[in-house]
């Protein structure tokens, strides 16, 4: 199961900020025996030039960072590339946007879970996040509450999360949590 029919595999990793998205998809990269491209959102954040973004126009300008990456991540799979995502679904419109970009019977999406006291603890020992981040995100960012597979990275590693995920590639094709949550979003008829 690990390339899929029309193109590409895509492990969609969903999870706050500082959940262990990042380790995992290390991981996944040492472990899964295709190769894989590990397309973390940050990176694309990264890319962008250090020109200062008036406050009226950063959300437009992280609008159309997040919706390029989409479109990258699709163009990849497409191409035959196998991609580890890691995303943060903090806003409806980005699941709803992956959904119609993505072929669903392609992705594999894994929700990585962490409590909220050892997310506080992660974002404080970083340094690197805003404070409070992952708490403005935990509500939305599993509100879909549809996955393949799941993992609580405050009680399993990032290897044995990559291990469970490699499991779930290696079973039968069936339907994916993203065919019913597309199925969901688009014929508001319920799967999961």
């Amino acid at each position: 199961m690990e390339q899929g029919a029309t193109g590409g595999r895509i492990v969609f990793l969903n999870g706050t900020s500082s959940a262990g998205k990042t380790s995992i998809a290390r991981e996944l990269l040492r472990v899964l025996e295709q190769p894989y491209f590990h397309m973390p959102v940050d990176a694309f954040h990264a890319m962008r030039s250090s020109v200062t973004v008036s406050p009226e126009d950063l959300p437009e300008v992280l609008r159309r960072t997040w919706m390029g990456f989409h479109r990258a991540v699709a163009g990849m799979a497409a191409s035959g590339n196998n991609v580890v995502m890691d995303h943060v679904l903090s806003e409806e419109w980005r699941l709803v946007d992956c959904l119609g970009l993505l072929v669903a019977k392609d992705v594999v999406l894994v929700g990585v879970h962490c409590p909220l006291p050892e997310l506080e603890l992660r974002e404080r020992t970083r340094g690197d996040r805003p404070r409070g981040l992952a708490a403005r995100q935990l509500h939305q960012v599993h509100a879909h509450g549809c996955y393949d597979v799941e993992c609580d990275t405050s009680v399993q590693s990032p290897a044995e999360c990559a291990l469970r995920i490699k499991e779930f590639l290696a079973g039968p094709p069936g339907p994916t949590a993203f065919e019913a949550l597309r199925s969901r979003y688009h014929t508001s008829s319920y799967g999961c």
